[in-house]
């Protein structure tokens, strides 16, 4: 996938998961959002070519995260400069959670006929998703948080057996690329389809919405993961990782 296509599921990635507080530095994004996902909450850089005083800059948004009571945490993909990743190296950051992007020209799927749609604010959605990530009350606040400021077209995906949530995602659509985050399923029920069917479902609603292409970040070591997501024809597009200070 070339630089541009890069960038271009990158910049909607900044829209369909927003940070609450957004400041650019040249390319370079700083964004916080009280601290729900490392996406959210990190310094990414967008310009391949933007290497002005990186050791300085770099400072200053570890800085720009510490005043909020966050890590600092860079999100390090293809666009990143080579001076930015030189000074990474060069002041100990280590780098952690190796991921992919997955992308596909978005196909018609069939729905799930037990699938549910909400918005992202539906208390039956954010229920479902409280049941089965197992977050706490203060993660859900934050996740609450984060999606009151989400100003592109979003859905709540829940799957049902029997009247209860098994599996759910969220789904954000910008510039005709829908992404999908928060991909969880039952683990008492897992390999049963429900996954397939939640995103199949999730789909089925962005093409109506008008989206042209699909992409999903996962975890490198998330085998079943990606075997779910190249069963629905997703591809492996690039690589990216973050780092964090040691």
């Amino acid at each position: 996938m070339d630089l541009s296509q890069v960038e271009r599921i990158e910049r909607a990635g900044l829209l369909c998961w927003p940070g609450i507080e957004v400041e650019w530095d040249g390319s370079w994004v700083r964004r916080a959002a009280g601290g729900y996902t490392k996406r959210a909450n990190s310094l990414q850089c967008f310009d391949p070519a933007d290497e002005a005083d990186a050791v300085t800059r770099l400072s200053a948004a570890a800085a720009w995260f510490e005043r909020r009571g966050l890590p600092p945490v860079v999100r390090t993909t293809p666009l990143a400069s080579a001076a930015l990743n030189t000074a990474l190296d060069g002041t100990g950051w280590a780098t952690i959670d190796p991921s992919c992007l997955f992308a596909m020209p978005l196909a018609t799927q069939e729905p799930d006929p037990e699938g549910r749609t909400f918005t992202t604010t539906d208390p039956a959605f954010l229920a479902a998703q409280q049941a089965l990530q197992g977050h706490s009350d203060q993660v859900m606040a934050q996740m609450r948080a984060l999606l009151a400021v989400m100003a592109v077209p979003a859905a709540g995906i829940v799957i049902e057996r029997d009247g209860v949530a098994v599996a759910s995602g969220l789904m954000a659509i910008a510039d005709g690329i829908v992404i999908t985050g928060n991909v969880i399923t039952d683990p008492t029920r897992r390999r049963q389809g429900l996954g397939a069917a939640m995103m199949r479902t999730g789909l089925t609603w962005a093409k109506a919405q008008g989206a042209v292409m699909a992409a999903l970040n996962v975890q490198a070591d998330n085998a079943a993961g990606q075997a779910l997501y190249h069963s629905l024809g997703y591809q492996r597009c690039y690589d990216y990782h973050y780092r964090v200070r040691r």
